[in-house]
């Protein structure tokens, strides 16, 4: 009798990863799922926390183990979940960010304008798809929500997630930020599902509000931390820079996508050669332009490069116009460049963060009596009207001496 192949992956989050069925080892031994060894899970933000170097396949791995628990314990709950859609719910969910491009949401509609990578997701999926003999169908049912169980898409994209949970864990981990520390194990333990939906026993009220603050936390102090911000942003310009003076580099790859500007229709035709597009084709240019004879190009790429990074300030009002002037005139003049030209340098931005969001799927809490609240109408709800709020927040980055 053939023992059937098993593999355990040692991860420093969770521990022992297991993985058990061919489908899985096909999906992971492709090489569009390996390049996503290649691609920062955090994009820039190692310049701020230097351990933040994990990849979108650590976190792939993570969010598939997490979901691994959350089906036991809804199988030991009598939730009817057939062989088949448990398979088809963890291979949507090892490729649920299989889409991204290189920095994750950093350059995010930034190298490919206007496609979310979540449609590239469901592309690269249905492009599989056909390469494994429809074995994926069911996944992409579930991955874009038609299937008639919608509990098994909320466990893959819902404001409470597997996805969520280990990325908070994960980014808590290797960036040292105790603040996202949450309960995951003890919220897995309270999923239930009443009615198809996918809710929380109401003992678990308080883990999940814990939750959602960790995340509030995890994003003004991480996330969107003011120097992350500013990095990013300025590999945001180095790539409009170089497109803007149709800069080339040694990645043809990356060359294709800075040179032409491709509609959706046209990017799908394409997924073979994004999915040979990661950070080190990034990585790679920047050190090329760093010689490059465009003063502002080659100014960027070296300051990013040696972490010379613009100075970013954050205040609840827009910056006065003047104030934003006054930067781009001391910036053109430290770097001899026009006034236009420094607006590389010294720019303004709104960004937000939204604690609840109200419009989105709810948080549901199942009561012993049957009934269900919206946690956010709970009895003393933490989570109430004033963080379902978003809270905005507007910057200015700008060249130091």
């Amino acid at each position: 009798m053939q023992v059937p192949k098993r593999k355990i992956i040692n991860d420093p989050v969770h521990g022992f990863i297991t993985i058990d069925h061919p489908l899985l080892f096909k999906i992971i031994a492709h090489p569009y799922y390996q390049r996503l060894r290649r691609i920062h899970q955090m994009a820039l933000a190692h310049l701020v926390y230097p351990g933040a170097v994990h990849t979108r396949l650590h976190h792939s791995l993570g969010a598939y183990h997490l979901m691994c628990l959350a089906v036991n314990e809804l199988r030991n709950k009598s939730v009817p979940i057939t062989a088949e859609e448990e398979l088809a719910v963890k291979a949507a969910i090892l490729l649920h960010d299989i889409g991204h491009g290189p920095f994750s949401h950093a350059l995010e509609h930034v190298l490919i304008p206007g496609v979310h990578h979540e449609a590239l997701s469901l592309q690269i999926m249905q492009s599989l798809n056909a390469a494994f003999n429809n074995e994926l169908s069911l996944a992409i049912s579930i991955f874009t929500g038609k299937y008639h169980k919608p509990f098994l898409h909320q466990l893959i994209s819902g404001q409470l997630d597997v996805d969520r949970m280990d990325y908070l864990t994960r980014d808590s981990f290797f960036t040292g930020v105790s603040e996202g520390v949450i309960g995951y194990d003890r919220i897995l333990k309270m999923f239930t599902v009443a009615d198809n939906q996918l809710m929380v026993e109401e003992k678990g009220i308080y883990s999940v509000e814990k939750f959602l603050v960790a995340r509030r936390q995890m994003y003004w102090q991480v996330y969107l931390h003011k120097t992350v911000l500013a990095a990013e942003k300025m590999l945001v310009h180095i790539i409009e820079r170089a497109r803007e003076i149709k800069a080339s580099c040694s990645s043809s790859t990356l060359n294709m996508f800075l040179n032409h500007s491709y509609n959706k229709q046209e990017m799908y035709e394409r997924l073979f050669e994004f999915c040979h597009l990661d950070d080190y084709d990034v990585v790679s240019s920047v050190k090329e332009w760093m010689h490059h004879p465009d003063k502002v190009l080659a100014t960027l790429c070296k300051n990013i490069l040696n972490r010379k990074l613009l100075k970013c300030k954050l205040q609840t009002a827009c910056f006065e116009e003047t104030l934003v002037n006054q930067f781009r005139v001391k910036a053109a003049e430290a770097l001899q460049i026009s006034v236009e030209e420094a607006r590389y340098f010294v720019f303004t931005g709104q960004t937000q963060n939204t604690t609840y969001a109200q419009g989105d799927e709810h948080i549901n809490i199942l009561f012993k009596d049957g009934s269900v609240k919206n946690i956010s109408g709970v009895d003393n709800a933490l989570i109430s009207q004033t963080l379902s709020m978003p809270v905005k927040k507007f910057y200015i980055c700008y060249l130091t001496e």
